[in-house]
């Protein structure tokens, strides 16, 4: 007996989120990615999730990992010899941020045995995604944006949508997740 060819059809997707506040950002601690002995040079980053309207997204969950100030990741799980774990993760609020507290990353390798410019590399979940996202954030007037394999890889006129900017004020990093429309976050495929 043959089977009739019907065309295949998607199984139904659920969307990721907005559970997170119910269990998986509860634990404040983890928006601190440093110690008080942790070496470096300590910085502040406001993240803030914007929808395509430019209205700010306040379920939205916000994953970060990064190398430490020498460029050493930690390994899966744990933590460096210096106590460093590289990896926070926080709700946004109802003004659609979220505040790390962590070091400035150093230059890792890549593949092609270059370094890296520094970076923190994120994950997002949120209402209406299937899956989450990826991006990068770099910091703005750093030198060694122009080496960065990576960042050589998007138009140069989208490169600005990853690169946090300093609050004079503040002293902050500032970075914006724009999800859609004018100005929209470059997202990477991993």
């Amino acid at each position: 007996m043959t089977v009739p060819e019907r065309p295949l059809v998607a199984t139904g997707s659920q969307t990721v989120g907005p559970f997170f506040h119910f269990g998986l950002t509860t634990n404040a601690p983890l928006g601190s990615l440093v110690r008080q002995d942790t070496p470096g040079e300590r910085i502040r980053l406001q993240v803030r999730v914007l929808d395509g309207d430019g209205a700010p997204v306040p379920d939205a969950m916000v994953e970060l990992y990064q190398a430490d100030a020498s460029g050493a990741y930690p390994p899966p799980g744990g933590l460096l010899p210096d106590g460093f774990g590289g990896f926070g993760r926080l709700p946004t609020g109802e003004d659609g941020t979220c505040v790390f507290e962590t070091i400035r990353p150093g230059r890792v390798p890549d593949p092609r045995g270059g370094l890296q410019a520094a970076h923190i590399n994120v994950c997002l979940f949120m209402r209406g995604l299937l899956r989450h996202i990826y991006t990068r954030i770099y910091f703005a007037g750093d030198p060694a944006l122009a080496e960065d394999a990576v960042l050589a890889l998007v138009p140069e006129d989208r490169r600005p949508t990853l690169t946090a900017k300093r609050a004079e004020a503040s002293g902050s990093w500032l970075f914006d997740i724009r999800l859609q429309g004018s100005h929209e976050t470059v997202f990477l495929d991993l």
